[in-house]
């Protein structure tokens, strides 16, 4: 499926503030590079399913050496009028895929629309296609990014960041396992749709500086479950949108 979509639109989180003194941070775990999947999708799509239940698996099994799988699963909107009204869908998301789509110009934007750490993008049900670019991908150089939880505050510290003459920004996803959708309507009617890990709020931190350190107070929706929430920062380059170092932790 393929669409054309609307001005980029993202809400931004609060400013982040100094890091401070004794928070415990997360690192990727081992020597294994952090590596992140978005997959553009919708529950109105009825190709998507099976990319869904790839991400998932990409996700939880952890299947390529050297590679941290980090999901980020981003419902478009632009198929709302299918008959169901995607429930975790946003335009922004839509625009972010649209931009995707100009960086990579030699196509165009569909569902499901697998992209991997900014720089490849292949059909999101394409789980040998998707492990082959999560290990090119694993062996690229990578920022520094660690990620830690405390007093309802991420804190954040990128350090170390690769080929710093493109600008760069830091952003922030906050995402939620377990979800699923009990579809009434459109093209998946009467499927019960299980997900990946979803979006629930994408922002930008600020501009990826050398040295880059904050914290910010995400405000969490009382509806999402606690236990299934993990943040997600990402560098990532402004023009040619290459995300060059990631980290995760859970808000637990």
């Amino acid at each position: 499926m393929r669409a054309v979509l609307g001005a980029l639109v993202l809400a931004a989180l609060p400013a982040c503030t100094p890091a401070t003194e004794g928070t415990a941070f997360a690192s990727p775990p081992g020597e294994r590079q952090p590596v992140i999947l978005e997959l553009f999708s919708s529950e109105g799509c009825s190709s998507c399913p099976p990319a869904d239940t790839v991400l998932a698996a990409l996700s939880k099994g952890q299947p390529v050496p050297g590679a941290e799988v980090i999901a980020l699963e981003l419902h478009v909107d632009y198929w709302n009028y299918l008959g169901w009204s995607d429930p975790f869908s946003d335009a922004a998301y839509s625009a972010r895929q649209r931009a995707y789509g100009a960086a990579f110009s030699h196509r165009g934007i569909y569902t499901p629309q697998l992209v991997v750490d900014g720089h490849a993008e292949l059909l999101g049900s394409d789980a040998g296609g998707a492990k082959e670019a999560i290990l090119a991908a694993s062996r690229a150089p990578k920022a520094r990014v660690t990620i830690g939880y405390k007093d309802g505050k991420i804190v954040v510290k990128v350090a170390d960041l690769p080929g710093a003459r493109e600008p760069a920004s830091v952003w922030l996803a906050l995402t939620e396992e377990g979800l699923h959708t009990d579809v009434p309507r459109g093209e998946n009617a009467g499927s019960r749709l299980a997900h990946g890990p979803i979006v629930r709020r994408l922002s930008r931190l600020g501009a990826a500086d050398p040295g880059f350190s904050g914290a910010v107070a995400p405000t969490l929706d009382p509806a999402w479950n606690k236990d299934n929430l993990r943040a997600v920062v990402f560098v990532q380059r402004d023009a040619s949108q290459q995300i060059v170092g990631a980290g995760a932790a859970s808000l637990r």
